[in-house]
Parts: C-alpha cells; structure tokens; sequence
C-alpha cells in the first residue's frame, strides 16, 4: 500500500497528461502531493523528508511550469530529485560511521563495511544515471515519450536495479542468518 501511496502522485500525472496536457497533468501532481503530504500529516503527525523534497521541488519546478507555460521545468524536477539523492548518498559515504544505505538497511541485515560502501556508490551511480536519462529522454524525444519513460521506463530500471541489488546480496547472506522481521 506504501508503495502504491507513494506512486499515486506519478499515475495521477501520467492520467491527467493522457485525458488532457501536460500543464493540467502538472497542477493534478502538484494537488496529489500536497494532499498526499497533509493526509500523511493528519495520520502520524510528522511528515517523512522524502515527501517534504517532493512537494517542494514539485511545487518549485511544477510551480515555474504553469507560470510560464514551459514544460521543460517539469521535466527536470525528475532529474534535479535524482541527482540530490546521488550527492546525499555520496556525502554520507565520507561523513559519519554508516553511509544512508548502511542506515536503511543495517536492522535487516548485517554486511561487511565494503559491501556497504558498494551499495552505497550503486546507488549513487543509479541516481545519477537515472537523471542523465531522464534529461536525455526529456529533451531528445516529445513530450508524450516523456510522459511514458517517466512512468514506465524509470519504474523499470529501477525494479531491475533493485532485483540485481538482491542477487548481488545474496553471495553476501549465510542461510543461517534470519532476516528480521518488523512485526
């Protein structure tokens, strides 16, 4: 349900560009993330980075979109979140004990430091290549192709770069070791 929840902003998007254009489709996104955010803050009180970044930087390049009837802003709110991600993962490398990933996953499973470092520089090399395509894709290609990548295309490279993360684990994992469970 999460991950449907932190999706819907995208499909909402990706259904308001096919029934109408990409300027309706954009204040439809800049809407769902708003709601989304405060419905997130009616029901826990907090509200998680992840959805101040991206009301804000959907507000901000979406915003600049409407105002000036350039999609191009639009389409770089993608890459600009991406290449964020790339820096903060990359500076948590150098700065503390644990990088991000280590952080994230460090309760479910235990791994040398080096394969920690790996996960942590693949998935900077992730974001910076998903934000290159995405400015490719963007801006060598109209804007329904776009559109379609933006759904499409990035949710796939990173469902394959997730299940190729998991095999390259798996080496790592002895069949003794349980993950733990969040119950």
């Amino acid at each position: 349900m999460k991950l449907f929840n932190d999706f819907l902003p995208i499909i909402l998007f990706f259904v308001a560009y096919k029934m109408y254009d990409i300027y309706v489709a954009t204040a439809v996104a800049i809407a769902a993330a708003i709601i989304q955010a405060a419905l997130f803050y009616g029901k826990h009180r907090k509200l998680e980075k992840m959805h101040l970044i991206n009301v804000g930087l959907l507000t901000l390049f979406g915003g600049a979109t409407l105002l000036f009837q350039n999609e191009a802003f639009i389409m770089w709110k993608t890459t600009v979140i991406n290449w964020l991600f790339a820096v903060v993962l990359l500076g948590s490398h150098f700065i503390g004990e644990k990088n991000i990933i280590q952080r994230i996953m460090g309760n479910s499973l235990t791994l040398p430091q080096a394969i920690w470092n790996r996960l942590n520089i693949s998935w900077v090399l992730f974001f910076l290549l998903s934000g290159a395509l995405n400015i490719y894709v963007a801006f060598n290609y109209d804007t329904d192709t776009w559109v379609n990548f933006k759904l499409f295309g990035l949710l796939g490279i990173t469902v394959v770069f997730m299940v190729a993360q998991g095999i390259y684990l798996t080496r790592y994992l002895n069949n003794t070791q349980p993950f733990k469970s969040e119950e």
